[in-house]
């Protein structure tokens, strides 16, 4: 039975580098099944060790893969299946783990001195890369809880836009203030003109995320995703609508590590409601744009796109919104199945106006837009239906 025992914990510990989410206690119910179905008849102790090492369906294959490599394959075999779920990315090549098992005698000798060590090699997925790829609607409790902290860690620098203003540096532009006191101080010593280059200073960014019926199973993440950006970056405005538009940008602000869920649900009447994304944005525009959209900023609605409002009013509005700012993106969870298609009448007159149209479906994508707002550069170059009078005054 010591035997036994010892071969069943280097098995577990073989399912759990290979990824199986082994519990704690599953080592002692698998010797007691073993027990119970006896050592005659490989396939008896296979579905007995399946029936209490295996929790989710999709892990099957990659169990009865490493049980028919430990418990009697041929030495020196390894298995050419891919063992990471379907949709797993690739992205470090085929990761494997190498270690040191116990082979089982298959007589049911209880000596430890005829244990055979062979090195076992077995293709292994990442939690983490499983979890970055999976829809936030299907998270559980405690995969929840490790998607915000995989929030918290993504790093969010937006590119910095050009000011007005001038600093002394290595650019084109002559810099006469600094050449009028070098000639000042030393008028007959022969020196090149100094230069002076722009100043940077830090893009605001602007999130009006709907919160309606239709985007209830992705809401908790986007508002974590809000917070978790908000608690990074300083200059973040965050606004939910659904069928009105509320500002907590006072709730999320400093809170990366906080959980402002209850304060917000407080403050919003219109949880969960139906959606007129035209009246809010029009709101935006009326009581906000002056004061938030400023100096470039970057402006992202975060929306399925369910509009029970007028699509007239929703594309006027997105139109004086796009001229307003420097880039406009629209978020879409349901982009992240790839038989969408964006037929609803209020996308189809949104989206002329929109620069970006990207999804937000799980971490992956998320992670792909930090990406994309760290690598942003000049403004979109063509933007004919912009007005000049409607461009006067921002960045």
């Amino acid at each position: 039975m010591s035997c036994l025992l010892d071969n069943l914990v280097q098995f577990a510990r073989l399912l759990r580098s290979a990824g199986l989410a082994v519990p704690g206690g599953g080592t002692i119910d698998a010797a007691r099944a073993a027990q119970l179905v006896g050592m005659r008849r490989r396939d008896d102790l296979r579905f007995a060790l399946r029936s209490v090492l295996v929790r989710r369906p999709e892990d099957l294959e990659v169990f009865d893969q490493a049980f028919r490599k430990f418990f009697g394959a041929p030495s020196g075999t390894a298995t050419k299946l891919d063992l990471r779920p379907l949709g797993a990315e690739r992205r470090f090549g085929d990761p494997s783990v190498e270690m040191e098992s116990l082979r089982s005698d298959g007589g049911g000798s209880e000596s430890r001195g005829e244990r055979t060590p062979e090195t076992v090699r077995i293709a292994t997925y990442s939690d983490r890369e499983v979890l970055r790829e999976k829809d936030f609607k299907a998270l559980t409790g405690e995969e929840t809880e490790q998607a915000v902290r995989l929030l918290r860690d993504l790093k969010w620098r937006p590119a910095p836009r050009k000011t007005k203003r001038w600093t002394p540096g290595n650019g084109v532009a002559p810099d006469p203030r600094k050449l009028l006191a070098n000639i000042a101080r030393r008028p007959l010593v022969p020196d090149l003109p100094p230069t002076r280059q722009r100043k940077f200073a830090p893009r605001r960014l602007i999130l009006l995320c709907d919160i309606s019926g239709s985007m209830e199973r992705y809401t908790r993440m986007l508002l974590w995703f809000a917070c978790c950006l908000s608690g990074t970056l300083a200059r973040v405005e965050v606004f939910l609508f659904a069928t009105r538009l509320t500002r907590i940008t006072h709730k999320v602000s400093g809170r990366r590590a906080a959980n402002p869920m209850r304060e917000i649900a407080e403050i919003v009447p219109d949880w969960s409601g139906g959606t007129r994304i035209g009246a809010a944005i029009r709101t935006f525009n009326v009581d906000w744009a002056r004061r938030v959209l400023g100096h470039g900023a970057v402006l992202m609605i975060v929306s399925d796109g369910w509009d029970r409002g007028d699509p007239k009013v929703l594309e006027q509005e997105v139109s004086r919104l796009q001229r307003s700012c420097h880039r406009l993106m629209w978020l879409s969870p349901l982009l992240g199945d790839p038989r969408y298609r964006p037929l609803t009448r209020g996308l189809q007159a949104a989206l002329p106006y929109v620069d970006d149209f990207l999804p937000v479906h799980n971490l992956a994508s998320i992670e792909r837009l930090a990406e994309r707002l760290n690598t942003l550069a000049a403004p979109v170059a063509d933007r004919n239906r912009r007005t000049a009078r409607g461009r006067r005054g921002f960045c």
